[in-house]
């Protein structure tokens, strides 16, 4: 069965979404990763923008990934 154009892109426009996020919040710290950030475990920016690259990975059908 083929996925609609428009559904693909729901999964692709909130990975966008999320980098855009995760950026923002590296600008706002002045660091280019987060590994340099001393808030990396547990940091909610960062759990979501990998929750959404996951997803869009396997396009909201789930799986075994855990964190």
């Amino acid at each position: 069965m083929s996925e609609k154009p428009r559904e693909a892109d729901r999964w692709q426009m909130a990975l966008e979404e999320k980098l855009r996020e995760l950026r923002r919040c590296q600008e706002t710290r002045g660091h280019t990763s987060c590994l340099s950030c001393p808030e990396i475990l547990g940091c909610e920016i960062r759990t979501r923008y990998v929750h959404a690259v996951y997803e869009s990975m396997n396009k909201g059908t789930g799986g075994g990934f855990e964190f």
